[in-house]
């Protein structure tokens, strides 16, 4: 089992940064992929970030590209999203979410954390 916590949300002028955390308690195995996944107001939800908990290989959105950035720190089993230049249609609640690769699904998900961004 696998319980994950998300940090670093907040409210932040156009152009401004933020650094979301998301903790784990438990151990993320090989066979998952850690994502950030955010969901706007009267949007469809959106897979922002991927990374493969493996190989380290990332994915980004197209519109995030360039502004957003990934990192870990496998010490701590801690998953991190570094988002600069933000803009106000980033804004959404963001969660952190481990996929199955094997299983092909979700297997668990954070809370969420609120990201707002003022023009």
């Amino acid at each position: 089992q696998v319980h994950l916590v998300e940090s670093g949300g907040g409210l932040v002028q156009t152009g401004g940064s933020l650094r979301l955390s998301c903790a784990a308690s438990g151990r993320i195995f090989s066979n998952y992929t850690m994502g950030w996944i955010r969901r706007a107001p009267g949007k469809e939800r959106e897979l922002v970030a991927a990374i493969r908990w493996s190989s380290g290989y990332t994915h980004y959105e197209d519109a995030v590209k360039g502004r957003f950035t990934l990192s870990r720190d496998n010490a701590k089993n801690t998953l991190y999203l570094q988002m600069n230049s933000l803009k106000p249609e980033d804004t959404a609640i963001y969660y952190c979410a481990a996929f199955n690769e094997e299983k092909s699904r979700y297997d668990y998900w954070g809370q969420g954390t609120q990201v707002t961004v003022s023009s």
